[in-house]
């Protein structure tokens, strides 16, 4: 059985910072792109950020320049560094991961079950 458990969301002010962290643990084989998702109030869930195994990474557009993924590898854990927060980014953020487990050599995606973040003065 594999998890993957967000933390660090909460209520910010515009233009403050936050960091999440997402842990994936069980029994897990390897762990290829994980990525950071979100899901407004009324919209549907979107793309933020993602990373591969290698450490290259993909943005969209609304986070470039203010939003840095990054992954420890030997802790099985995904980060969202976000600056610079708007309104807008206000979201529950999921976390993903495409990955192996073991023994029975299962690959899929997995899910987070989120963590809230507010951005609100």
């Amino acid at each position: 059985q594999v998890q993957l458990v967000e933390s660090g969301g909460g209520l910010v002010q515009p233009g403050g910072s936050l960091r999440l962290s997402c842990a994936a643990s069980g029994s897990i084989f390897s762990i290829n792109a994980m990525g950071w998702y979100r899901q407004a109030p009324g919209k549907e869930r979107e793309l933020v950020a993602a990373i591969t195994s290698g450490g290259s990474t993909n943005y969209a557009d609304s986070v470039k320049g203010r939003f840095t993924i990054s992954r420890d590898n030997a802790k099985n854990t995904v980060y969202l560094q976000m600056n610079s927060l708007k309104p807008e980014d206000t979201a529950v953020y999921y976390c993903n991961a495409g990955l192996t487990t073991k023994p029975t050599s299962y690959t899929g995606r997995y899910w987070g079950k989120g963590t809230l973040v507010t951005v609100s003065s």
